[in-house]
């Protein structure tokens, strides 16, 4: 098992977790497949950490799949905009940990026991 970690990316928690839910599971050269065809700017990003996975690993993609893809909140950055009447408004711009994790492919056979 190999990982990637990404850290302080400048991208929305709530959204890259979207792409990250749907790719767990999924066998590493199906996700990285998927990922080029989404419009999302997460979904780039997922896809480059999941590369960087499975080169960690020095596994090829079709060998592995994605056992766990996890985003975590890190820290925001605060800006100010100038609104009327001399106030001002808060800017939140977020930024994400992104984790995945791969794993060797497991085979399953349908044996029956006692056969």
């Amino acid at each position: 098992m190999s990982r990637a970690l990404l850290k302080f990316v400048r991208v929305s928690p709530t959204k890259a977790r979207l792409i990250a839910r749907e790719v767990q599971g999924m066998n590493a050269e199906l996700a990285l497949a998927a990922l080029e065809f989404m419009p999302n700017k997460a979904a780039g990003i997922v896809s480059k950490v999941i590369a960087s996975a499975v080169a960690n690993g020095d596994f090829e993609p079709e060998e592995v799949t994605i056992t766990s893809c996890r985003v975590d909140k890190a820290a925001v950055m605060k800006r100010w905009r100038p609104r009327a009447r001399g106030t001002a408004s808060r800017i939140i711009k977020p930024t994400a940990h992104i984790l995945v994790e791969v794993g060797v492919a497991e085979k399953t056979e349908n044996t029956k026991k006692g056969a």
